[in-house]
C-alpha cells in the first residue's frame, strides 16, 4: 500500500456583488471571490492538495486562467476532474482536512451541505471531508474583510 498527503493554499479576493461560492454552495453575501472560474477558494485549496499528493502539478497547470473555457466555470466541475485523474492513477481519497479563515460571513451554518457536496462530487463518505472555519481576529487581508484564505490537507492510499 503506498500513502501520500498533499496540501493546498489559495486565496481570493472579495468585491461587492459577486455570488460568494464556497465549498460547492452558494453562501448568501454581499461580497464573492473574483476569479476567472467561480473563485471557490476552498474547492481550489482541494484540488490543489489532492494533486500533490499525487505528484500532478497544480490547479492551474490544468485549469489555466489563460484558458476561456474556465471562465466563469463552477468549481465543482475541476473537482470532480481531480478526482477522475486519480481514479486514473489508481489513487483513492483517504480524507481531507480544510480550514477556511474568513471574517464574514459565518460559515459553520453551512459546513454540513458543503461536506455533502464535496463527498458526493468526490465520490467519498461526508465524513471524510473536514471543513473548519476561523477568523484572523481582524487581521491582514482576512481581518480587513479584503479576502478570504483557506487551506487543506489530504490523504491519498493506492492499493
Amino acid at each position: 500500500m503506498k500513502i501520500r498527503t498533499g496540501f493546498g493554499y489559495d486565496v481570493h479576493q472579495l468585491q461587492e456583488g459577486l455570488p460568494f461560492w464556497l465549498g460547492g454552495i452558494l453562501v448568501p453575501h454581499t461580497h464573492g471571490g473574483l476569479g476567472h472560474s467561480d473563485a471557490d477558494v476552498l474547492i481550489h485549496v482541494i484540488c490543489d492538495a489532492l494533486l500533490g499528493a499525487a505528484n500532478l502539478r497544480d490547479i492551474g497547470f490544468h485549469f489555466p486562467d489563460t484558458d476561456p473555457q474556465y471562465k466563469g466555470v463552477d468549481s465543482k466541475r475541476l473537482l470532480a476532474e481531480v478526482a477522475r485523474l486519480l481514479r486514473e492513477k489508481g489513487y483513492t481519497i483517504g480524507n481531507i482536512d480544510s480550514t477556511i479563515c474568513l471574517e464574514a460571513p459565518k460559515v459553520n451554518p453551512h459546513i454540513p451541505e458543503m461536506q455533502r457536496v464535496l463527498a458526493e462530487v468526490l465520490g467519498i463518505a461526508a465524513d471524510d471531508v473536514s471543513i473548519k472555519a476561523t477568523t484572523t481576529e481582524k487581521l491582514g487581508f482576512v481581518g480587513r474583510r479584503e479576502g478570504v484564505a483557506a487551506y487543506a490537507s489530504v490523504l491519498i492510499v493506492k492499493e
